[in-house]
């Protein structure tokens, strides 16, 4: 296989921009992801690809929770902050204010939508990243946005 025909071809593959963020205890945890999609209606699933390496992945694991935000077209800003280490202080992560949600999975007020969801499967791709699949047990949208995709971005995180 040609190596930049595959890296051309994956980067044509459309990929919104989320935040996905999960707490464990006192640990904290928050990343920007942008494989995502929707698994199952009944029961309602979703599914993302987390680098197995971060600490979102490691508080996903222990709580068995997490929360999903949806970025707007207008937020790079904020995407852009959960692409660093995370970091939690005085009722923020990484400068982002955010409240506990009804699974106690950190959810930011300043994202448009977001889904909270309990951990049904991690699926080992014996790669970098691992598909975890999210049942959804809460849905809230406070603003109806076009949400960011990568085609919008400078990044290339696939490839």
């Amino acid at each position: 296989m040609d190596a930049k025909v595959r890296q051309k071809t994956l980067r044509m593959l459309s990929n919104g921009v989320y935040v996905l963020t999960s707490r464990s205890e006192d640990q904290y945890g928050a990343a920007t992801v942008t494989w995502v999609s929707q698994a199952s209606f009944k029961p309602p699933l979703i599914m993302a690809a987390v680098r197995t390496e971060s600490k979102v992945f490691k508080c996903l694991a222990e709580s068995r929770s997490a929360v999903l935000h949806i970025v707007g077209e207008r937020q790079k800003a904020i995407a852009w902050r959960f692409f660093f280490p995370t970091h939690a202080v005085c009722g923020t992560i990484n400068g982002e204010a955010f409240m506990e949600g009804r699974t106690a999975a950190p959810v930011f007020p300043n994202l448009p939508a977001h889904i909270e969801c309990e951990l049904e499967q991690i699926v080992d791709t014996r790669g970098d990243h691992a598909v975890v699949i999210l049942r959804v047990v809460e849905a809230e949208c406070q603003e109806d946005v076009r949400p960011l995709t990568m085609a919008e971005m400078p990044w290339k995180y696939w490839g």
